[in-house]
C-alpha cells in the first residue's frame, strides 16, 4: 500500500530518534507489530487517540503531525487534567556497590511510573531506559543498599559520572574516571573501598545512572 504523509512522518521520527517501530509498540503497551502493520498494512487505519498522544509527546511534535484531525468548530473541548506518564520495567538483576553481584539474567518483573515531562525535561529516552536495585556499600552515602536507580543506556561516549558497567560476569556500580586513555578508573564513593584500575577493553559501560529513589 502507499503510504501516506501521517505514516511517513512516524517512519522518519522513529529514524531520527534511532528508536524502532517494535520498540515504540512495546512502549505503548501493544503488540510489537503493532505500529510495523499501521504503517506498512494499514491496520489500524488511524492510531489511538491515546497512542498517538504518547508518540507525540515521546517525539515532542504536534500530534496533527501524527494523523490528529483538524478541528474547526468553535467548541473547546475540556482539556484532561492527569498528567501522562511512562512505565520504565525494573529489571531483575542488581547493580553491586561492593565485591560484584552476578546477574541471572534481565527479566523483567515490575515496572516505575515517570512523568513524560520529566523525561524529556531531562533527555532521556523512554525506551532506553531501565531501573534496577543497588546491592552493597561501596558508593555510599550517595547510593545505598536496596536504592532503585534510573540508568540510560543510550550508547555514548564514556564520561565521569556514576554508571552501571559489566566486569567478566558482575555488575557494577561505580563513578568512572576516564582522565587516562584506554583505562577506567572505577571509584567507590565510599572511602573503605580503594579505587580499582582497569584496562577499557575488559570493561563494559551498561549506562549511565540518572536518578535514584529509596527509602528515607
Amino acid at each position: 500500500m502507499e503510504i501516506d504523509a501521517h505514516r511517513s512522518r512516524l517512519l522518519e521520527l522513529a529514524d531520527a530518534h534511532q528508536v524502532s517501530l517494535s520498540r515504540l509498540s512495546q512502549m505503548l503497551g501493544k503488540n510489537p507489530s503493532y505500529l510495523q502493520q499501521f504503517v506498512r498494512k494499514g491496520s489500524p487505519r488511524k492510531l489511538e487517540e491515546g497512542d498517538r498522544g504518547m508518540l507525540a509527546r515521546f517525539f515532542g511534535v504536534d500530534e496533527y503531525e501524527l494523523g490528529k484531525v483538524q478541528d474547526n468548530s468553535y467548541t473547546k473541548s475540556k482539556q484532561s487534567g492527569s498528567a501522562p506518564w511512562i512505565d520504565i520495567p525494573r529489571l531483575a538483576v542488581g547493580a553491586s556497590a561492593g565485591p560484584g553481584a552476578e546477574p541471572d539474567g534481565e527479566l523483567v518483573f515490575d515496572s516505575i511510573r515517570f512523568s513524560w515531562r520529566w523525561l524529556r525535561a531531562m533527555g532521556l529516552q523512554p525506551d532506553r531506559l531501565s531501573t534496577i536495585v543497588v546491592a552493597g556499600d561501596s558508593m555510599e552515602p550517595t547510593l545505598r543498599h536496596g536504592d532503585e536507580i534510573l540508568v540510560d543506556r543510550v550508547p555514548r561516549t564514556w564520561r565521569d559520572g556514576i554508571h552501571v558497567v559489566r566486569l567478566g560476569d558482575s555488575l557494577l556500580v561505580k563513578r568512572l574516571d576516564t582522565s587516562r586513555p584506554g583505562t577506567l578508573m572505577l571509584i567507590s564513593d565510599n572511602p573503605a573501598y580503594p579505587p580499582v584500575e582497569i584496562a577499557a577493553a575488559d570493561v563494559e559501560v551498561i549506562g549511565r545512572v540518572v536518578w535514584k529513589g529509596g527509602r528515607i
